[in-house]
């Protein structure tokens, strides 16, 4: 073809082909430079880079909270929180992964599409995940209704009973992929070996709109890589339901630490993107 000088941003680390297609041009004569932009290339390509380095995802951790960092009254009323504008940019950020997880408790009492609604993006919907060790979703749910539509998976515990095999049958016969792990020391699907399944299904971007709970499992294990915090100009009160749960932090040097990598105004909101300390 021609080329004479070739410029590669970042090399890539699979085993199977790192630094294969830089060898071949440089034993073909072109000039062959790496490294250029590489920080950001990275940056652009973390997903795949944590799959392959880490066998899972890149996480990415969304929660829209008051100022107080309550993500619901104490009754439970959370819809909404937020503002349009920040729930559009919420549906950007659908489209930006490669799937969307949330846990059951979420389904039910939020029951969310969890597709992205922005005009003319309805096709980068995100693969849709359901943390469900019981299987308490109910057939009727709109997840479970349109699995022959968006694609949606659900994480769950190996069938124990025939109770349990027939539900998983009715799941399947409505087009949603059952997934088993095992449990945590809670008695929960673990959510490292669940992580570990969707790299495997070649997920590399996962956004995680769950509750509390879901939060708190995963900075236990430092398992969120980006935050993305979207605060509402209003004060909730402590008697509120937190972003996350309790995850047993005694001291400072225990906390989950994050640096601040932007801030920025959606409408009435403010959206804040924060990388975890330590991660590239």
């Amino acid at each position: 073809a021609g080329i004479s000088r070739a410029v590669v941003a970042l090399t890539d680390p699979d085993p199977r082909v790192d630094g294969g297609g830089i060898a071949r041009l440089r034993a073909a004569g072109i000039e062959t430079e790496t490294g250029l932009c590489g920080e950001e290339a990275a940056d652009v390509n973390a997903g795949f880079l944590m799959r392959i380095s880490h066998g899972r995802p890149l996480v990415t951790l969304k929660v829209a909270t008051s100022l107080d960092g309550r993500i619901a009254t104490r009754s439970g009323a959370s819809q909404w929180v937020t503002g349009e504008t920040a729930r559009r940019f919420a549906h950007g950020l659908r489209a930006g992964h490669d799937a969307v997880l949330i846990g059951a408790g979420t389904a039910a009492e939020d029951d969310p599409s969890l597709t992205c609604r922005l005009p003319g993006m309805a096709s980068r919907s995100p693969v849709r995940i359901v943390i469900d060790g019981r299987m308490r979703l109910p057939l009727t749910h709109d997840l479970v209704k349109t699995a022959g539509e968006v694609p949606t998976w659900m994480i769950t515990f190996a069938a124990a009973d025939a109770e349990a095999t027939e539900r998983r049958k009715a799941y399947g016969e409505c087009g949603v992929e059952m997934i088993d792990v095992g449990a945590d020391g809670d008695g929960n699907p673990d959510i490292d070996a669940a992580l570990g399944e969707l790299a495997r299904r070649g997920i590399t971007r996962v956004l995680v709109e769950g509750g509390g709970r879901i939060a708190a499992a995963l900075l236990k294990s430092t398992l969120v890589d980006r935050l993305v915090w979207f605060r509402a100009p209003r004060l909730i009160g402590g008697d509120g339901i937190p972003a996350a749960a309790g995850f047993g932090v005694d001291k400072l040097a225990d906390a989950s630490d994050f640096s601040l990598v932007s801030a920025q105004p959606v409408g009435e909101d403010v959206m804040e993107t924060y990388k975890f300390v330590g991660q590239s």
